[in-house]
């Protein structure tokens, strides 16, 4: 059975339109949207994170690494406050988030547009990568609840249902949800804002298109989810680490660069 973000594209965005950041009149709004919203696409509830414009940006987050709103496409404050049904200062403010995060440049005459990633520097944003995810999993592993557990393990069956019907975007923004999830149960905000910054410049894009990448993420999750349920933060730090090192391997395998790290 089709999953509920996951529908015909009309419906999918009416579900993009969470009560978390005020809608009232979805109809309305779904009838302004313009063709960010028919990019954006299936969704998911947003949770309500502090203010709007976080989660106006945590939305365009998971869309740009779900790799639904491309690089170097650009984001109109009008029709994302169209579609969303929010005023343009949130808008606004949740794409400086971004910007300052290295998710959009930010120019006069351009206006926001999704950044490129910075491929040169993959080994680099790697290294980092290790260390702070790793902390911060080990971190959750100490915290996380059965329930906070299950909704980790309902993420990634998002991920094998979406495998099973060839649907990548939701393959890779499930991902990008599993990994947050679990961030913000390690309650360490500044590392986890630093994290942001590395999947805004990690080759995302390159390493979810890898053939058999996607199958190899179930297993490495399941790994990690084994891990979490003992409570135990050295083994699932060990996950967490040997998940990111083997995306990097295959990243770099593919696109014939130096595998030697």
């Amino acid at each position: 059975m089709p999953r509920k973000h996951d529908q015909e594209p009309e419906t999918a965005t009416r579900a993009a339109l969470p009560a978390a950041l005020g809608v009232r009149r979805q109809e309305e709004a779904l009838k302004l949207a313009g063709p960010l919203a028919r990019s954006l696409g299936p969704s998911w509830k947003i949770p309500a994170i502090q203010t709007k414009e976080h989660q106006v940006a945590e939305l365009l987050r998971e869309k740009i690494i779900a790799g639904v709103v491309v690089r170097g496409q650009k984001l109109k404050q009008a029709e994302i406050a169209k579609m969303l049904d929010v005023s343009i200062t949130p808008v606004r403010e949740a794409l400086r988030l971004l910007e300052a995060e290295g998710y959009v440049h930010v120019s006069s005459h351009r206006g926001a547009v999704v950044a490129p990633f910075q491929i040169e520097h993959a080994d680099e944003l790697f290294d980092l990568r290790m260390t702070l995810e790793g902390k911060l999993t080990a971190a959750a592993a100490k915290r996380i609840k059965p329930a906070d557990l299950q909704v980790l393990i309902e993420i990634n069956d998002d991920i094998r249902d979406a495998l099973a019907r060839g649907v990548r975007e939701t393959v890779r923004g499930s991902n990008f949800r599993f990994h947050f999830r679990l961030y913000e149960h390690a309650n360490q905000p500044h590392t986890l804002e630093f994290v942001r910054v590395l999947w805004a410049k990690y080759p995302f894009d390159l390493l979810g298109s890898i053939p058999g990448r996607p199958v190899r993420v179930l297993g490495e999750h399941e790994e990690l989810i084994k891990a979490l349920r003992e409570n135990d933060p050295r083994k699932a730090a060990r996950a967490m680490q040997a998940h990111i090192a083997s995306g990097h391997r295959d990243f770099k395998a593919t696109y014939a660069l130096d595998v030697s790290r």
